[in-house]
């Protein structure tokens, strides 16, 4: 097995101390906002062999096993970060495979760079996610029901907000999510950015279930996003919980530190609190405008001691333990795995991980964890 060497990503967004925090290193004052480990071209881990990507393409088999690769291709089907959030991520959404195979074969057709800031589909890979807190972590995951969207927007009493409420409480529930929406990333920007600042006083001036809204509009003030994000889901998670994102579902990260992993896959359509390029068509295109519960997701734990957060997904299978110091577990799969230490110390094989480090495990590879601590073990379903 290999340790990783893994890349920070220096994001806006980002938290300037929770990473090094974690990692017990001085802050720079730059934010930290991902660690990626994984072989994502992007930033993939290195390891005293190359980097994870070059490891794996000299011997898919041998990294990955047969039957992953049967099933996956030669690739690492998933990337694991560790993720800081100190200011909210974008208001985004993810396509299903099929609408990112269609979407990126258009847009290789009509010659788009995938560099491209007006790209949407850098991948024709779909992009499930998990989330897992480290700490209390706020998210916003999935639309609310018309009428509990329509109270909310109504208890700010702001006039230009009104047609929003009246249509969320006429219409049934797809087509009232969709006509919102719609308007209000459709709406002359000066305009909004006149109600985001109206509402958002308001907010600021409410507080409780309004907090949210006020400290986002902070950090984009005038966005229609600040807006849109009154019609999803406010998540408090707590350390321990998590997500699961699905295709079509809208979400944003706002605050805290977590595990994240998804299949590896970099497509993202936004809906707002970005600067960055927005397609309104190709996004109401992939939403799934139904009202949906977050469905906070527990560990199951197992006979073993380890303890799985269940999803539908076969890309990636996320789990922990918490090992109590006075036992060795075997953790040999058949699967390739990367097992990342979050709290105490573990040792794995001849490897001592302290938080935020991590190794590269190829398949069928005996890994044994022994040490008091936490550590979080990533792999694929076969």
């Amino acid at each position: 097995m290999d340790r990783l060497d893994n890349t920070v990503r220096p994001y806006a967004w980002g938290s300037t101390t929770a990473i090094p925090r974690l990692l017990g290193t001085e802050p720079t004052g730059e934010p930290q906002a991902e660690m990626w480990m994984g072989a994502h071209p992007g930033a993939p881990s290195r390891t005293p062999r190359g980097t994870l990507v070059e490891v794996i393409d000299a011997d898919p088999e041998r990294e990955l096993g047969a039957e992953a690769v049967a099933k996956f291709g030669p690739r690492l089907p998933f990337l694991l970060k560790i993720l800081a959030a100190g200011a909210p991520l974008s208001l985004q959404v993810h396509p299903d495979l099929a609408q990112a195979r269609e979407g990126y074969a258009e847009e290789e057709r009509r010659g788009v760079p995938v560099d491209a800031p007006d790209r949407n589909y850098k991948d024709a890979n779909h992009k499930p996610e998990l989330i897992c807190a480290l700490t209390e972590f706020d998210g916003l995951c999935g639309f609310r029901a018309p009428a509990e969207a329509a109270a909310l927007l109504d208890g700010l009493g702001v006039d230009s907000l009104k047609p929003y409420v009246d249509l969320l409480r006429a219409q049934p529930e797809d087509a009232a999510l969709r006509e919102v929406l719609t308007a209000i990333l459709t709406a002359d920007r000066a305009e909004m950015a006149d109600t985001v600042t109206e509402a958002t006083a308001a907010c600021a001036r409410l507080g409780g279930p309004y907090t949210p809204y006020a400290d986002m509009a902070r950090d984009y003030p005038g966005d229609p996003g600040v807006i849109a994000a009154m019609l999803l889901n406010h998540v408090r998670l707590q350390p321990g919980e998590a997500l699961f994102l699905g295709a079509g579902i809208p979400h944003a990260y706002l605050d805290g530190l977590g595990v994240e992993i998804m299949a590896n896959s970099d497509n993202v359509l936004r809906c707002g609190l970005t600067p960055k390029h927005i397609d309104v068509p190709e996004l109401l295109r992939v939403v799934r405008f139904e009202a949906s519960d977050p469905g906070v997701l527990r560990p199951e734990a197992s006979p073993d001691g380890e303890e799985v957060y269940e999803t539908p997904i076969d890309e990636f299978r996320l789990s922990r333990w918490v090992l109590p110091g006075e036992t060795t577990r075997d953790l040999t799969l058949a699967t390739p795995q990367i097992l990342l230490c979050t709290a105490g110390s573990v040792r794995v094989g001849e490897h001592g991980l302290l938080p935020g480090r991590s190794v590269f495990v190829p398949a069928g590879e005996k890994a044994e964890a022994s040490g008091e601590g936490t550590l979080f073990r990533a792999t694929v379903i076969v």
